[in-house]
């Protein structure tokens, strides 16, 4: 890996586990958490928050850390267990559908030194990015975060950059049209993204071919596993940063076997940040039966999903503090 400072390495540290490896819960969700409160009844504020304290204090014994959002997430890292560390998400949720190329903004009232003192161990910021783009709106992008590199820097605390990959042209993120193009869209982004210049510590990613494509592992064939494999091999390849998989609201089972594919294709992967795998299944019961029942769910199921999640990351990942 790259060489970080003294004091970002410390942060890092609070953010691993014993093995060097990033085990972490998301839970930053913010309008995707209202839409699926929002199948049951109409999401306020205090639902919102309600449920991620939940889920921080039912599952953060079992993570080296959380993700959180300070807009409804503070309340959560409170309560999260004593060993877990913090990330804060810098980005405002969602992006405005009105302007071409979903261009990227901070939370109007935070900065990364606001985020330190609010006890974060790391910023993460997401940013959607569409390699094939017009050079004037990927140029924003860009720019942008360079200055969140350079303010991350500043303060001293790990910058985490979560790509999210697209197609301008392409408005089903599932069809086979972008199943095809995606490797390519995020193996070129992660390149970009590793140049010095972003100052980014840590990449948090999504695996380089939706699996439900892959031979063996879905209804319908894009690739072969060995196609498939070698894109996991590239994108290892693409980048001398840690990096880390999203799980993109796949479910458990399916996340758990792309680790295992991830790791038999030679990627060196670090961890995982991940979501909606773990938790999702327990938004029903909070929202339909009670606080207590959504309790139960997240202290068997999700501890489950979680502990099962760290076994393979056990068998798959690498340390951070590995050199590539």
């Amino acid at each position: 890996m790259k060489t970080i400072s003294a004091g970002k390495k410390k942060y890092l540290d609070q953010l691993t586990n014993e093995a060097g490896i990033i085990g972490a819960l998301a839970i930053d969700q913010r309008g995707a958490l209202k839409k699926m409160i929002g199948k049951y009844k109409e999401a306020t504020t205090d639902d919102i928050i309600k449920f991620k304290e939940l889920v921080s204090q039912e599952l953060t014994p079992y993570a080296s850390a959380i993700l959180l959002d300070p807009e409804y997430g503070l309340p959560a890292a409170d309560v999260r267990d004593a060993h877990c560390g913090l990330l804060l998400a810098y980005e405002k949720t969602g992006y405005d559908a009105t302007t071409p190329g979903r261009l990227p903004d901070v939370l109007n009232v935070w900065s990364v030194k606001r985020l330190k003192e609010a006890g974060a161990d790391a910023c993460k910021f997401l940013l959607y990015y569409d390699v094939d783009e017009p050079e004037a709106i990927n140029e924003q992008k860009r720019a942008y975060m360079e200055r969140i590199g350079s303010e991350c820097t500043a303060e001293d605390i790990p910058f985490f950059l979560e790509i999210v990959s697209y197609d301008a042209k392409i408005t089903d993120a599932s069809s086979l049209d972008y199943v095809k193009v995606k490797p390519r869209k995020v193996i070129e982004a992660m390149r970009e993204f590793s140049k010095g210049r972003y100052q980014v510590d840590v990449l948090k990613v999504e695996v380089p071919v939706n699996m439900n494509f892959v031979e063996g592992y879905g209804q319908e064939v894009c690739y072969s596993q060995s196609e498939a494999a070698a894109y996991f091999k590239e994108q290892s390849e693409a980048t001398d940063l840690p990096f880390i998989f999203l799980s993109a609201g796949v479910s458990a089972a399916l996340f758990q076997e792309t680790l295992r594919f991830a790791k038999q294709a030679g990627s060196t992967f670090n961890g995982v940040l991940c979501g909606r795998a773990t938790w999702a299944n327990g938004v029903e019961p909070f929202v339909k039966e009670s606080e207590g029942q959504a309790v139960a769910w997240l202290s068997e199921e999700g501890r489950r999903n979680i502990e099962e999640l760290n076994a393979v990351l056990k068998e798959t990942a690498t340390s951070v503090y590995t050199n590539a």
